[in-house]
């Protein structure tokens, strides 16, 4: 029987040998002493005892025995040859008494590398084992700012927490996420019961993601799993069946092909236009009106940014009297987003409105659950596939207001209170920086951040610095009497308004149900590629604009008014031509322009500006999950 087996072996083996070398790939085991790094700049530490993943064994340590096997570790060596004699003898060991033997070998950027026991390991793959135990030195290479470095080193610190080594990644900042995935905090460790909890789900899913085409993929299996517990909950996949889990991968199954994308995300940065205006299209005659829910954090008298998608709500409903009808949900948390959006549902609403980038989980979780119903997150380049995610080019209004602020500040100082570090608002500050920059090149924009856990006033501290012309809250609401909104100048101690940035919601929200009622909103899908969509509209389409006071200078109105047309056609972009910034250039062509997706990420500040981005921990408890969920560290790590 033996020899039985390694004559399938050796067949996997050539052929394995053969399709490697048609594709122009090395067909042998890689060899560890041809790929460290030369002059022996690195350090080995050993790591005693471990269980080795069979699937990370890779190669052997020297070439001595590198060609006995093919690159998956099958036997090419004919089957009259002691070598072949010798790996049958094992074959029946391991089938009578099972191999308990530890292999030695070397570890490198979570690769294995056999120094003893090169037979034993094409045994164990061939009869499909999972892990062999091993005598393991890790080599450490230097560090670099190379991705698969950066990625390596993320590992290692993980491993000294978790002990786990068969879990692997393709992007930076994965391995933190899982660390917070499933509930440790940054620096907290493992016990055995943690690492048998883990490894039994990621087992269960490995073989149902595998067993739906998984290895089709390019991403790896770690880069799923991690996908699916972010979405569906750690804590709450523990306790499910196998088959509840192949239910739930099969469902979302598109997520991971969106990992999969190297651009992830379709920007779609105007609105399409209608075709053939038939509202009836999808509403048959007897059918009854849309049923239309916006989920809102907070309520509209205590929230300027819920107040702001109140009157959108409000604009539908006028507009839309006869087709529409709206539901409001205020007061929602992360926990209860969820559940909220399912009793909308239950409540016959069509579409949904989830008005806060926390909310974005909760909304794809639903929408897996119920494909029929349209739901949208007002977040800015989130790559789901089950939902559509929506944001103003608010940077474009920014830039005007800065323009202002420029004209106005007698001592070039201009302050800046920003709440939020996350996608759009550091091309918000960057924006009005440059807009100052533009009408006065000794402007200088003092940065404050609101939302910060210190308790700091940031009002008090920039007039301690003597800027008297401040960029604030976007918007006041009605049940506040301060006037500390928009951009204001003090006077005397006292504010008085200059211009305000408005995003239309209402205008927008009255487009995008228009595509679903004249059918254009299928146009959006315009590839067969699998791409998120993201609604990122502006002045363009009338969703964005700056109002200001009369009492502005008559020259400075009429700039306004100048760079509002430019930029509505698109004649100009306040991220066009050489901009610096405060390390140094970011883009040295005159010619050129910034591309939106370059824009949208932005995580530096224009050399005018002073002041930082703060980091997550520097921030109050309530913005951390808005900022988990978009801010500039965590995108970095997608």
């Amino acid at each position: 029987m033996s020899m039985a087996d390694y004559d399938k072996a050796y067949k996997l083996g050539k052929k394995d040998y053969q399709t490697r070398l048609m594709r122009g790939q090395q067909p042998a085991l890689k060899v560890l002493d041809e790929i460290l790094p030369p002059d022996h700049r690195y350090a080995e530490v050993p790591l005693g005892l471990v269980q080795i993943p069979i699937d990370r064994i890779v190669g052997t340590k020297t070439g001595g025995r590198s060609n006995a096997f093919s690159g998956n570790f099958m036997p090419i060596l004919r089957g009259d040859t002691e070598f072949a004699s010798k790996w049958s003898k094992l074959s029946d060991s391991h089938v009578e008494e099972g191999i308990r033997d530890p292999i030695t070998a070397y570890e490198y950027m979570n690769e294995f590398y056999v120094v003893e026991g090169n037979k034993r390991v094409s045994v164990l793959k061939y009869f499909d084992a999972v892990s062999v135990p091993g005598r393991v030195t890790r080599i450490l290479p230097p560090r670099t700012q190379e991705k698969e470095n950066r990625i390596y080193y993320e590992f290692v610190d993980f491993y000294e927490l978790s002990k786990i080594n068969y879990i692997w990644f393709s992007q930076i900042g994965s391995f933190v996420k899982l660390q917070d995935a499933v509930g440790k905090g940054e620096k907290e460790s493992w016990t055995e019961d943690d690492r048998l909890d883990f490894s039994f789900l990621y087992t269960k899913f490995s073989a149902e993601y595998k067993a739906n085409g998984g290895d089709k993929l390019s991403i790896t299996t770690g880069d799923a799993f991690l996908t699916f517990i972010t979405l569906y909950g750690y804590k709450s996949l523990e306790d499910k069946t196998s088959s509840e889990i192949r239910e739930l991968l099969t469902k979302s199954w598109e997520e991971f092909v969106i990992v999969e994308a190297d651009e992830k995300v379709e920007l779609k940065m105007e609105p399409v236009r209608e075709k053939k205006p038939l509202l009836n299209r999808i509403l048959p005659l007897s059918s009854a009106k849309l049923k239309i829910a916006f989920v809102y954090e907070k309520t509209p008298g205590s929230s300027a940014w819920t107040y702001a998608h109140e009157l959108g709500r409000l604009h539908i409903e006028q507009t839309f009297s006869d087709e529409v009808t709206t539901v409001s949900y205020e007061n929602i948390t992360q926990e209860t987003a969820e559940e909220t959006i399912e009793s909308a549902i239950e409540d016959g609403c069509n579409i949904i409105f989830t008005t806060t980038p926390a909310f974005v989980t909760g909304s794809v979780k639903a929408a897996i659950a119920h494909p029929d119903v349209r739901i949208l997150n007002c977040s800015l380049n989130t790559s789901h596939r089950y939902i559509r995610t929506y944001y103003a080019r608010l940077h474009e209004a920014k830039f005007l207001m800065g323009a202002i602020a420029g004209s106005m500040a007698d001592n070039n100082r201009v302050g800046y209170i920003a709440d939020y570090p996350i996608l759009g608002v550091i091309a918000g500050i960057n924006a009005f920086a440059l807009g100052a920059k533009m009408v006065n090149p000794r402007a200088e924009v003092y940065l404050e951040w609101s939302r910060l856990k210190d308790g700091s006033d940031s009002l008090e501290k920039l007039q301690q610095k003597e800027v008297s012309v401040i960029s604030g809250q976007d918007m006041n609401i009605p049940e506040e009497s301060s006037r500390y909104f928009g951009l204001f100048s003090l006077e005397n101690g006292y504010p008085r308004n200059l211009a305000m940035p408005l995003r239309h919601w209402g205008k927008f929200y009255e487009r995008l149900i228009r595509t679903i009622m004249d059918g254009t909103w299928k146009y959006d899908e315009s590839s067969d590629e699998v791409k998120a969509i993201n609604y990122w509209w502006g002045m363009s389409a009338d969703v964005v604009d700056v109002i200001y006071s009369q009492s502005l200078p008559v020259g400075t109105r009429q700039l306004v008014d100048l760079l509002r047309r430019a930029i509505r056609s698109e004649i100009l972009n306040p991220f066009s031509g050489i901009l610096y910034s405060q390390n140094g250039i970011v883009q040295g062509d005159p010619e050129k322009t910034l591309s939106a997706s370059d824009v949208m990420n932005m995580d530096w500040l224009s050399e005018n500006v002073i002041g930082i981005i703060p980091p997550l921990e520097e921030l109050t408890e309530t913005a951390k999950p808005v900022v988990e969920q978009q801010g500039l560290e965590t995108v970095k790590r997608l």
